[in-house]
């Protein structure tokens, strides 16, 4: 993915202190190096790390509790209930769920978007989870303090000083953290659920710390309807009424965009984060990717939370991507496997103004990387075209390997950095009591057969 999009049949790699050294071909690079450790790639194809530019990590505790719902329905009778009654500890063990299952898809870089807050000490049980768990992580700090007539609880507003106390907090003990894996972002939960006041404290801050701010915008004809309701305008049109407008902003979803949105988000740089399997779940409409690409918009992927998706699989979202593009525009040039490549990866560090460090295999790079091993499922072979096995005949079974900062956290498909067996269980247990404190009845037996 460097900028000749070069693919190397015969190469090698060599990687020290967490970082590329050199890239070139197998014979120069084993005779210039006495390396400590080789592995032997034959007939395996090694990636840059997938990003992943959107989560909501609490979620993986709600996976399969709000099918065939429309969002607002989604939000009111499911995540809200549960998110209310949310503890550090659930948030834990939900994000070690979700990042888990995110490496196993090749995932090394992962944005979370934490936007209720019912008690204090959520974020924290998040960023533990990147800590221990070693992926590339951006938590973004969420909030609400307004939406009570669109359906937000009370119980997980807050209002903009505690979020700023809270905010400044974790800047300070987080951000730029762990050699730089970790930083710390600012993410509204929706233009429609915060004030002016909020929105623009929230940009404040994100740029006196040097960081970006990200948020759902337009994602249903609903959120623009709220947003126009609350701000008098919808859109980019609210971003840019407000002075959100830096080209360290990354809009979610955008799937309602209007073309005069697409075209001030051109002229502003910002950002936008896809969510194809989410959008088709909630049944939220298709994004005009093409049209965006068209302007030149650096778009990158994101798989959302578990509770819209039923998974965190970058394997699937990349597929997803290609073909719902295809079928919506009735062409099959719309997007190929190339560009959702570049999506997933170098498009997803322009997006987190990281280009410089990850998104592809390049020397001075981070080593985050991913070892692809077709022979680990039928589906995969043969390999004609290594970006098209990658993005049409993948599973997750064929990431045998991912590194992060030359870092292995899943080798030879084995997780490396915790117990995970123990860490899909504790998912369970957590899962099972948020479900009871929530008086959340859609599961097993209380779950109807609909037809």
């Amino acid at each position: 993915m460097d900028p000749e999009r070069r693919i190397l049949y015969h190469g090698a790699m060599a990687v020290a202190d967490g970082k590329i050294l050199e890239i070139g071909e197998s014979a120069a690079l084993e005779a210039q190096y006495d390396a400590a450790e080789v592995l032997d790639c034959a007939g395996k194809v090694i990636f840059p790390g997938f990003i992943n530019t959107h989560n909501h990590l609490f979620q993986t505790l709600l996976k399969g509790l709000g099918d065939d719902m429309a969002l607002k329905d989604w939000l009111a009778t499911m995540t809200f209930p549960a998110a209310r009654h949310l503890e550090p500890e659930d948030c834990y063990d939900a994000a070690m769920l979700g990042i888990l299952e995110g490496i196993r898809s090749g995932m090394t870089t992962e944005v979370d978007y934490m936007y209720p807050h019912a008690r204090p000490g959520l974020s924290d049980g998040i960023l533990r989870a990147y800590r221990e768990t070693g992926i590339r992580g951006i938590f973004g700090r969420g909030c609400m303090n307004t939406g009570e007539r669109f359906g937000v609880v009370p119980e997980i507003m807050q209002d903009p000083k505690t979020v700023e106390k809270d905010l400044v907090r974790l800047f300070e003990a987080y951000h730029n953290t762990e050699n730089g894996r970790i930083q710390i972002w600012t993410a509204p939960a929706a233009l429609w659920s915060n004030t002016a006041q909020m929105l623009q404290m929230l940009y404040e801050v994100s740029n006196a710390y040097g960081a970006g701010l990200t948020v759902h915008v337009s994602e249903t004809p609903f959120d623009r309807m709220a947003t126009e309701a609350l701000h008098g305008c919808a859109g980019v049109d609210c971003l840019e009424k407000l002075g959100i407008t830096g080209p360290n902003v990354l809009m979610v979803h955008c799937v309602h965009l209007t073309d005069s949105d697409i075209d001030k988000a051109a002229q502003y740089d910002l950002k936008v984060s896809h969510n194809p399997v989410s959008n088709m779940y909630l049944a939220s409409g298709v994004a005009p990717i093409p049209k965006m690409l068209k302007k030149g918009i650096t778009v990158s992927l994101g798989v959302d939370g578990a509770a819209s998706n039923n998974g965190q699989d970058m394997i699937e979202l990349m597929k997803t991507t290609a073909l719902l593009q295809k079928v919506t525009t009735l062409d099959p040039e719309a997007i190929t496997a190339e560009k959702v490549l570049e999506m997933a990866t170098i498009d997803g560090a322009r997006a987190l103004g990281m280009e410089r460090q990850i998104g592809s295999l390049e020397a001075g790079k981070r080593a985050d990387f991913v070892i692809f091993n077709p022979y680990r499922s039928p589906k995969s072979i043969p390999l004609h075209n290594p970006v098209s096995t990658l993005v049409y005949s993948a599973t997750m079974q064929d990431i045998e390997s991912v590194a992060v900062d030359g870092r292995f956290l899943l080798k030879d498909g084995a997780i490396t950095v915790t117990d995970e067996q123990a860490a899909l269980r504790r998912g369970q247990q957590a899962a099972e009591r948020l479900c009871a404190r929530g008086g959340i009845q859609n599961r097993m037996a209380g779950h109807p057969w609909r037809t």
